[in-house]
């Protein structure tokens, strides 16, 4: 009985030369693998220094109002803290877009951060300014005649535009991508806004200042303001906005 001719040795297989060694990135997508490129070391920590900073903010603006007989204060009572709690919806609207890696990710990312800019933030803070506004009538006080009132007219007409823009990137179709970049820019610059905004309300308004001890003001309203903003920035990814693509 004769056995079979075993086949013939005809060498490795042929690999292409055009076959890349490592696989591109979008193709990892959903796998992990991008999302280890896009998140960084730091970022666990900058979310966590936004976080405390932006209670530290929130919650000694709400004991300094709450402690010195808030309905003697009237409407001015509610603005320090609406102001305050919209810049914690304002924080969150951000770091939940910081970083995204997949698709999936960053529209769960950008529903929340329509809801916490649109749906919380903007009515606290334009109810906040209105308050103001009404004290200030109710008493014949000047109006915006302070740096922070000043900054804070501009804030609120910025965050108005602001949310226009962002809608029409949505609207836009394929020229949406290139709004939206100008969008996410506006976004940090007015988010820097803000933030200088809350220290000259905190740092130097008289009433502030006067019913604040000054190492909590300056913790308060100096220091973590720029651990916060620090931290926004960190998680920020510059590559994305690249105007060129």
């Amino acid at each position: 009985m004769s056995s079979p001719i075993p086949p013939t040795y005809t060498g490795p297989p042929e690999s292409s030369e055009n076959q890349p060694l490592l696989e591109d990135p979008e193709g990892l997508t959903g796998r992990g693998i991008q999302r280890e490129i896009d998140y960084r070391k730091g970022d666990a920590i900058a979310k966590y220094s936004a976080i405390v900073a932006v209670l530290v903010i929130l919650i000694t603006t709400w004991v300094v109002v709450l402690s010195n007989q808030p309905r003697a204060l009237g409407w001015f009572a509610l603005h320090p803290t609406l102001q305050t709690l919209a810049l914690v919806f304002f924080t969150y609207g951000i770091v939940t877009l910081q970083p995204t890696a997949d698709p999936r990710s960053k529209a769960a990312g950008l529903a929340r951060h329509q809801i916490a800019i649109i749906v919380l933030a903007f009515p606290a803070i334009a109810l906040g300014t209105s308050f103001m506004i009404y004290n200030k009538i109710s008493h014949g006080a000047p109006h915006f005649t302070s740096w922070h009132g000043i900054f804070g007219l501009v804030a609120v007409v910025w965050i108005v535009l602001q949310m226009l823009v962002g809608a029409g990137s949505l609207l836009a179709g394929p020229k949406g991508k290139i709004i939206y970049k100008y969008h996410r820019l506006s976004g940090y610059i007015l988010f820097t806004w803000i933030l200088i905004t809350i220290h000259l309300a905190g740092a130097w308004s008289a009433w502030v200042v006067g019913n604040t001890a000054y190492a909590t003001s300056v913790i308060v309203y100096t220091i973590a303001p720029i651990v916060l903003l620090v931290s926004v920035y960190s998680r920020s990814r510059t590559s994305k906005l690249n105007f060129t693509q």
